[in-house]
């Protein structure tokens, strides 16, 4: 198996959330976040939400292609199956509060299947948990931003994907917007 591409974006999951989604596809799903609630990442074939269990510490988000999946990660905290469609061939990593965190250039338009899986999930949210119980109502923005930053475990979400077919055509009503 061999690694196509490697593409890796730091972003902050304001209200807990990520989404990577292709560029021209705006609407979010609720069905999906709620499925993410229970799941970690679902989506919607267009859209992937990532859940993160704090809303403040930087995360990183590495999206690689291949030309075949590899296994998850012995030391994954958790996996799931994945799956994204891009007409594209450009996937937006999305930060709800302040805006898009990058764009991520695939290597052509399709749709791209593997797995998502993540890791230091769960010390990332008890260091911000210690946070929450320092009695930080006098800290400054300086000092809250300096506890974050030395949170000693990367919080990391991987997706893994192949390439396995092109994008569905669009339809009459699609083709017309």
């Amino acid at each position: 198996m061999a690694l196509l591409a490697d593409y890796r974006v730091a972003a902050t999951p304001g209200r807990g959330v990520l989404e990577v989604y292709d560029s021209d596809a705006y609407l979010g799903d609720s069905a999906a976040l709620d499925a993410a609630e229970q799941q970690v990442v679902a989506g919607n074939g267009y859209h992937l939400y990532l859940l993160s269990l704090q809303p403040a510490i930087e995360v990183q988000v590495a999206i690689r292609i291949w030309d075949t999946v590899p296994e998850v990660p012995a030391d994954a905290e958790g996996h799931v199956p994945v799956s994204i469609e891009s007409e594209t061939a450009i996937l937006v990593v999305n930060q709800l509060e302040s805006g898009p965190a990058g764009e991520i250039p695939l290597p052509r338009p399709g749709v791209y299947e593997g797995h998502a899986w993540w890791s230091g999930r769960q010390a990332a949210a008890a260091y911000y948990d210690s946070y929450l119980d320092q009695g930080i109502e006098d800290w400054t923005l300086e000092q809250t931003r300096s506890y974050l930053t030395q949170c000693p475990t990367q919080e990391r979400y991987v997706l893994d994907l192949a390439f396995t077919r092109e994008p569905e055509p669009l339809d009459e009503d699609e083709a017309d917007l």
